[in-house]
C-alpha cells in the first residue's frame, strides 16, 4: 500500500480507517448508524413515492421530490462504507479510481443541493412577492430547466475539484483518516507545503457555497422587503412560515459545509471533522424530510392521500 516515491498511479489504493480507534463502540455505531440508514431511505423513498403518485404537483412539490433523491443517492454512495468500516477492523481499503468516484459524486450532490436551494428560494421569493404571476412564472418547464441545471452545475464543479485533488502527488502514507473520501482528509496527503493544492476547492466553495447563498440571501432581502407592506400580521406570518422549512433546512447544510470546507489545510483536524461529516452524511439526509414533512401541509396532505390508497 505505501511507495517509496510520490504517487499518484491508478492502481494505488487508499486505507480509510474509520473509527478504528473506537474499538469498544463499534457495534452500537454499527446499529445506529444501520438504523438511521435504513429510516432515512424510508422516509425518502416515500415521499419520492407519494409525489410521483400525485397528478397535480406544485413546484416545491416538484423540488422537494428533487430534494429526496438527491439525499437517497446522499446516503447510498457513503453509508454503505461507513458500516463497512465498523465491521472491518483496522480500516477498509478502497482503490484509487474508487476513492475518486466517491468524492465526485459526494460533491456532485452536495453541489446539486446547493444549486436546489437556491431555486427553492426563488420559488418562494415568487410565490411571496409575485402571487398573481406565480403559476406563470414557476411554470413546469422553468422548473424542469431548473431541477437539470442544478444537477448539470454540481456534476460539472465536481468534476473539476475530483480532477484537480487526484492529479495531486501523494506521500508515502496512504491512510485517510475519515470514514469516506472526503476533500480535506485527501488534500491532507497531499505532497506539497504550498497552498496551491487548496485553490481548486476555495474555488470550488465559491461556486458551490458563496454564490448560492448569496443568491438565497437575495431572494430573502426580497421576501422581507415584501412583507414589511403586508399590514395584516397573520397574513405576513403565514408567508413567512412558508419559509421557515427552507431556511432551516439551509442554515444547516450551509453551516456544517462553510465549516467543513472553508478553513485552510493547516487547521485540518481528523477526530473533530469525523464527528462534523457524521452530522451532514447521516443526520441531515434523515432531518431534511422530516423537517419539510412537518412543517409543510402540501407534503402531508400528499402523504396521507398515498396512505390511505395503501
Amino acid at each position: 500500500m505505501e511507495r517509496d516515491n510520490k504517487s499518484t498511479d491508478a492502481t494505488m489504493e487508499f486505507l480509510l480507517l474509520g473509527f478504528s480507534e473506537l474499538l469498544c463502540l463499534r457495534v452500537l455505531l454499527f446499529l445506529i448508524f444501520l438504523i438511521v440508514h435504513l429510516v432515512t431511505l424510508v422516509v425518502n423513498v416515500m415521499i419520492f413515492m407519494a409525489v410521483i403518485m400525485e397528478p397535480s404537483r406544485p413546484p416545491m412539490l416538484f423540488f422537494l421530490c428533487q430534494l429526496s433523491v438527491i439525499e437517497l443517492c446522499y446516503t447510498l454512495v457513503i453509508v454503505p462504507k461507513v458500516l463497512l468500516s465498523l465491521i472491518v477492523v483496522g480500516g477498509s481499503t478502497i482503490s484509487f479510481l474508487g476513492c475518486a468516484a466517491q468524492m465526485h459524486l459526494f460533491v456532485a450532490l452536495g453541489g446539486a443541493e446547493c444549486f436546489l436551494l437556491v431555486a427553492m428560494s426563488y420559488d418562494r421569493y415568487v410565490a411571496i412577492c409575485q402571487p398573481l404571476h406565480y403559476v406563470v412564472v414557476m411554470s413546469e418547464g422553468l422548473c424542469l430547466r431548473l431541477a437539470v441545471a442544478c444537477c448539470l452545475g454540481g456534476f460539472a464543479v465536481a468534476l473539476a475539484l475530483t480532477v484537480a485533488v487526484f492529479h495531486l502527488p501523494f506521500c508515502q502514507s496512504h491512510r485517510i483518516n475519515h470514514f469516506f473520501c472526503d476533500v480535506p482528509a485527501v488534500l491532507h496527503l497531499a505532497c506539497t507545503q504550498s497552498y496551491t493544492p487548496e485553490l481548486p476547492l476555495l474555488a470550488a466553495c465559491v461556486l458551490l457555497l458563496l454564490l448560492p447563498f448569496l443568491l438565497i440571501l437575495t431572494s430573502y432581502v426580497g421576501i422581507a422587503a415584501a412583507l414589511l407592506h403586508v399590514t395584516s400580521t397573520v397574513g405576513r406570518g403565514k408567508a413567512f412560515s412558508t419559509c421557515i422549512s427552507h431556511l432551516a433546512i439551509t442554515l444547516l447544510h450551509y453551516g456544517c459545509a462553510t465549516f467543513t470546507y472553508i478553513r485552510p489545510k493547516s487547521s485540518y483536524l481528523p477526530a473533530r471533522d469525523k464527528m462534523v461529516s457524521l452530522v451532514y452524511t447521516n443526520i441531515t439526509p434523515l432531518l431534511y424530510p422530516l423537517i419539510y414533512s412537518l412543517r409543510n401541509k402540501e407534503i402531508r396532505g400528499v402523504l396521507r392521500r398515498m396512505l390511505r390508497r395503501k
